[in-house]
């Protein structure tokens, strides 16, 4: 079986969102290697005398054990225009270190900056972050994403966003999207209007 990763936000040498990671890691642990013990990750993770204050990735790397640990300088995407790519057979429902699947739908995304996937008619989420849309009132998440990821959850059991069924045929009634993952929310911003998401 591959192995799992969680990356995790580092900035101004403090990890974010813990709470949440703990939360995926352990519980991912039980389902797929009925491990019951919990890992707390402040524990494990030691950030390196050399990291300074930018934005780094921590990646951990596990199965049934925490396998590595490692860090990199995190460098933001600047993410404008999405395609739409249809994969009723995709499954990314754990955060495997294997991402052949999502990087073959990739190959479709053209002139692109990424891909939007769609999955029997509903909307899941980017290549590598979870989506929410305005529809001019509120912030709305497809209830049908593929990894339900760390700052997805923690938006939406602070109220931030909500979980809706999004199908292809609603995007037009949305009027942009905001990308969600460990280092992108309503703070560090990653916007697209709806008119660039393209068919």
């Amino acid at each position: 079986m591959s192995q799992l990763f969680e990356s995790i936000k580092v900035f101004e040498r403090k990890l974010y969102n813990i709470v949440f990671h703990n939360r995926r890691l352990n519980e991912t642990r039980k389902q797929l290697f009925n491990k019951f013990d919990f890992i707390d990750l402040n524990d494990v993770i030691t950030i390196p005398a050399a990291i300074d204050n930018g934005f780094y990735k921590c990646r951990v790397i596990y199965d049934k054990a925490i396998r590595k640990i490692e860090f990199d300088q995190y460098k933001f995407k600047e993410i404008k225009t999405l395609q739409i790519v249809e994969c009723d057979e995709i499954d990314y429902k754990f955060k495997y270190v294997d991402r052949t699947d999502l990087n073959l739908l990739l190959q479709q995304k053209n002139d692109s900056d990424d891909i939007l996937i769609v999955k029997n008619g509903f909307v899941t989420d980017t290549s590598f972050t979870n989506i929410a849309f305005f529809d001019g009132e509120k912030w709305l998440t497809p209830n049908t994403p593929l990894l339900k990821g760390t700052k997805r959850e923690k938006l939406i059991e602070e109220g931030e966003i909500s979980e809706a069924e999004i199908k292809r045929s609603d995007l037009k009634l949305f009027k942009k999207a905001l990308l969600l993952n460990a280092f992108y929310d309503f703070r560090n911003e990653c916007k697209v209007e709806i008119n660039r998401i393209k068919s």
